[in-house]
């Protein structure tokens, strides 16, 4: 309900309808046209006040499409259910999935040291890499290690190495503190880990982050494919795109990337 004070203020008034819009729609994107028509704003109005709207954090738009949804500050300040936030990253990965061709996961970090497969989307023909819920992984897992403690404090890591140990799964696996100290280096500048025949000689994997409201790692997003599928000449490509998909979820879901999100710290 709008109070009588908003509506003697048109933008005021206008911003509220807009908010009421999104969240009547949220978690799916409402488009400008959608905007524009139903509430009988004026179309330049309408994006003067979305730009607003997006800096405060309150609405964001979609880098593969036009359209507008609740912002992350706003959804901290709401909350959001888990259950939300799992069917939020569901939708994200069956489009992914759809996308490359290949099988798209989540996974949880357990207590023991491991990961847990908790959400899958893949395709249902052809020759593939196929993974299931429940499945799990154990801690050096190369891809998923690296985005899970990339923004971990150094001497956590080093504890964490020393009780788990970097497992050589092939001869190309990071197997010192030095190497994987570098890699990680290079997750937090690209916003995505990779691994090319390090976890399996068949296959390459790529994973990135999903952070929760105080920019810590929640939950990793990760493809995996047959190494002539996945390979150096086109990880970058599907490394940019777990990347965004992982991105989107994180907005959607009210959380929010960490200070030192793509700044390059690699060791040169």
């Amino acid at each position: 309900m709008i109070s009588a004070l908003a509506t003697n203020v048109p933008a005021v008034s206008a911003a509220v309808r807009i908010l009421e819009c999104l969240a009547q729609s949220w978690p799916e994107i409402v488009t400008p046209s959608t905007l524009v028509n139903e509430l009988k704003l004026n179309r330049s109005t309408c994006y003067n006040i979305l730009g607003v709207l997006e800096q405060a954090g309150w609405v964001t738009g979609r880098d593969n499409g036009p359209g507008w949804t609740l912002g992350p500050r706003l959804l901290v300040l709401t909350g959001v259910t888990d259950n939300i936030k799992n069917e939020i990253a569901q939708r994200e990965i069956e489009v992914l999935s759809a996308e490359l061709g290949f099988v798209v996961f989540i996974v949880d970090k357990e207590r023991g040291g491991g990961y847990r497969v908790v959400g899958v989307a893949e395709q249902t023909s052809g020759v593939r890499v196929t993974v299931s819920v429940g499945d799990g992984f154990p801690f050096s897992a190369p891809a998923i290690m690296q985005s899970f403690f990339a923004w971990t404090d150094d001497a956590e890591v080093e504890q964490l190495i020393e009780e788990h140990k970097l497992l050589p799964f092939t001869e190309k696996s990071i197997t010192s503190l030095p190497e994987l100290r570098e890699a990680l280096a290079r997750v937090r500048e690209r916003g995505y880990s990779e691994s090319i025949q390090q976890f399996n000689m068949a296959q390459g994997g790529v994973a990135a982050p999903i952070f929760d409201s105080a920019g810590r790692v929640r939950q990793v997003i990760c493809s995996l494919a047959f190494s002539s599928e996945l390979d150096d000449s086109n990880v970058d490509s599907i490394g940019r795109s777990i990347r965004r998909c992982a991105e989107v979820i994180t907005s959607r879901s009210g959380g929010i990337p960490p200070v030192n999100y793509g700044v390059s710290q690699v060791p040169g």
